[in-house]
């Protein structure tokens, strides 16, 4: 199964507000849900959080699983898409700034099921490995090292690592190689989290040690599902 993440970003003179708004009930209810190979499709829309740049690199994530390749190929070919979703993406999204990972996803905690009305709030963390580090460590790494230390965390409710295809690594490398996703009950919760000890002495400490760090970026999301969370 591909869980294909795309990151988006405002068309200029749109706000972020309005952005959101219209790909979750416009572009996402007559555009690309009619995609027939998408087998789940979910919205996470960025909130407000922390210390934050006057233009925040994306303002919402579309969560898309696919069967396989030979499904993610009909879907690009298909009417719906490029008579359809693909001429609508200028309207609302600076498509220069999109950036699409083909990942492989790993749950590494999960209480329970994921919930359509979920009110939780998520987090993810884009990563590069550091400059030198074979992928296989890396991944082998994040699998054990670092999903034993965040599992710890308080109030965490579900841990997911989404690691980026061997695909993109054909040519050269893949711009990045892992999204973590980690879900919290609210934004108190979320804080509560990166304030304690677990997260300060030792999930961060390895943030240096696997990351290139300028190359992290992190944002908080709410998420909304316009096709599941059970797969069609």
């Amino acid at each position: 199964m591909i869980h294909q993440l795309i990151f988006a970003h405002p068309r200029p003179g749109m706000s972020e507000a309005d952005f959101q708004n219209y790909w979750i009930n416009f572009h996402a209810v007559h555009y690309a849900s009619k995609i027939p190979q998408i087998k789940r499709y979910l919205i996470d829309s960025r909130i407000p959080f922390g210390v934050e740049p006057a233009d925040p690199l994306f303002s919402g994530v579309a969560e898309i699983w696919l069967e396989n390749e030979t499904a993610q190929i009909a879907s690009l070919q298909s009417k719906e898409f490029l008579a359809g979703a693909r001429l609508d993406e200028p309207n609302w999204a600076a498509f220069w700034r999109t950036v699409g990972l083909d990942t492989t996803a790993h749950v590494l905690l999960e209480a329970k099921p994921p919930q359509r009305d979920s009110k939780m709030v998520k987090l993810l963390v884009l990563v590069k490995r550091k400059s030198g580090m074979p992928l296989e460590k890396f991944r082998e790494l994040m699998l054990a090292d670092m999903a034993v230390k965040v599992i710890k965390l308080p109030g965490l409710r579900r841990y997911l690592q989404c690691h980026v295809r061997d695909g993109f690594y054909a040519i050269g490398e893949s711009i990045l190689d892992c999204v973590s996703q980690l879900w919290f009950d609210d934004l108190a919760s979320l804080e509560t989290a990166l304030k304690s000890p677990e997260y300060q002495n030792f999930v961060l400490p390895q943030f240096e040690h696997l990351f290139e760090t300028k190359y992290i970026h992190q944002m908080v999301t709410t998420e909304t599902w316009i096709i599941g969370p059970d797969f069609r």
